[in-house]
């Protein structure tokens, strides 16, 4: 069972959303129960779902991200397919359950019971940044869920979270506290455009912070970095057999454009797609292209 919860929910700052996709998303948010073997409760795992289609695609957000990073693409993908975006495990507003260890495996195990509550087929995963490497981690675990792979400016390949760039790790408590500065997640979103001038603003600083004040959020953090998060993949990409999508903004300023080369020639099936006047977040900064590069790639895929 599902239930979409008032905006309070989502803490008083949504009402500063302005954005019609910012609004809409908000507005769509749903809660479900989802079971595992974490723990004997489920865990209430927050998601999003638009449109119909025999193709599920599935979205995964970044670090210290949320639903709200598919604000934009999801619109353009519904067009098409049956396409939701999920909170993973230690993140955006799913809940934190105390005591429960935060790492790639209870990622994993989290997303799986996601997998079993929602699909029990194939689907299309299309993960972002740590999206990509959590969605590369599912794959080789659970091939059998997998069809293929959407990897947008993916981690995976260098040996450290990029956050590492920015920050100590693991993150105590005062880095994670210097994280939640607004100042400080300014500075990293303007890296993450290629235009920050008109991509980062209001809305968009409101859309990623909004998740800030959900219970556990620091909390979760440290425990998440405190497993190790996500390292190098390269020693296991030639296991994947999927067909794989690689989305890369040419002016990539946050994990650069030189390891869209090497996930190129270790994955068995990729093929590589190029987003012009483009940072490191090609579904927020260029949607429609992003859009249009996925149906096609999806629309190739054998039945």
């Amino acid at each position: 069972m599902t239930a979409i919860a008032p905006a309070t929910r989502l803490g008083t700052a949504v009402a500063d959303l302005t954005e019609e996709t910012s609004k809409n998303l908000a507005a769509a948010i749903q809660w479900q129960a989802i079971s595992s073997d974490l723990r004997e409760a489920p865990i209430e795992t927050s998601f999003v779902q638009w449109g119909q289609g025999d193709r599920p695609l599935l979205c995964l957000h970044g670090f210290d991200s949320s639903v709200f990073e598919f604000r934009r693409l999801l619109p353009q993908l519904a067009n098409q397919h049956s396409v939701r975006a999920v909170d993973c495990l230690g993140f955006g507003f799913t809940e934190r359950p105390e005591g429960l260890e935060i790492s790639p495996a209870t990622i994993r195990q989290h997303l799986w019971g996601c997998w079993q509550a929602w699909y029990q087929k194939p689907i299309v995963l299309v993960g972002a940044s740590m999206g990509g490497a959590i969605a590369i981690d599912f794959a080789l675990h659970h091939p059998e869920a997998v069809a293929a792979l959407v990897l947008i400016d993916s981690a995976g390949i260098a040996p450290g979270p990029w956050i590492g760039r920015f920050l100590p790790s693991p993150l105590d408590g005062w880095a994670v506290d210097f994280l939640g500065r607004p100042d400080v997640r300014r500075r990293i979103s303007e890296r993450a455009y290629h235009d920050p001038q008109r991509w980062v603003t209001p809305d968009a600083e409101t859309c990623a912070a909004l998740h800030l004040q959900q219970p556990g959020w620091r909390e979760g953090l440290r425990r998440f970095t405190r497993s190790g998060g996500y390292g190098s993949m390269r020693s296991r990409l030639s296991q994947l057999q999927q067909p794989t999508q690689l989305i890369w903004g040419r002016q990539d300023q946050i994990l650069g454009t030189k390891d869209a080369a090497v996930f190129q020639q270790l994955l068995p099936q990729n093929e590589l797609v190029w987003i012009e006047d483009c940072g490191h977040v090609p579904h927020l900064e260029q949607p429609l292209a992003t859009a249009e590069a996925i149906a096609t790639f999806v629309a190739g895929l054998p039945t």
